[in-house]
């Protein structure tokens, strides 16, 4: 890196660095991903696949969204025909999310780019140790949250 850049390396917190991976991540997949330019809210549509039957209240937990941007979201993905919404027969006033034929075909393609993206920034095999431990840090955050939340 350049000198003049050092400063902000040296000074620059963890967090912006996480947040940093994950917005070049995602211009890559927009330059790669044309045909289905949906940005952020892909990760939506891969978190229902991969959770099939989920719920807002799931997505509200796993992305630290508010339930109304999470709403709209969902019902964009629902109008754009990638996403159903199923009526849970245990809780009437809760839905189950599915991902439609239209987004399965989607995911493969998807997850191929992204793991071309990791390969070409440089995440190996080796790197499966660290992206546990971030895993668990998230996990932490996400109870830490609630945890606040409720008061305790």
């Amino acid at each position: 890196m350049e000198e003049i850049h050092q400063g902000i390396i040296d000074n620059s917190p963890f967090i912006a660095w996480i947040h940093n991976i994950s917005l070049n991540q995602q211009k890559y997949m927009k330059t790669k991903c044309k045909d289905f330019d949906l940005g952020h809210d892909i990760r939506y549509i891969m978190f229902i696949h991969d959770n099939p039957d989920c719920s807002q209240d799931d997505l509200v937990n796993m992305f630290g969204q508010s339930k109304g941007n999470i709403a709209k979201v969902l019902k964009k993905l629902e109008d754009k025909e990638f996403i159903k919404r199923d009526v849970n027969p245990e809780n009437r006033r809760k839905y189950m999310l599915k991902t439609t034929d239209k987004a399965n075909k989607l995911v493969p393609e998807y997850r191929q780019i992204s793991k071309e993206w990791e390969k070409e920034v440089g995440i190996t095999d080796e790197d499966k140790q660290f992206k546990k431990r971030i895993i668990e840090i998230a996990i932490s955050g996400m109870k830490l949250t609630e945890d606040n939340l409720r008061g305790n």
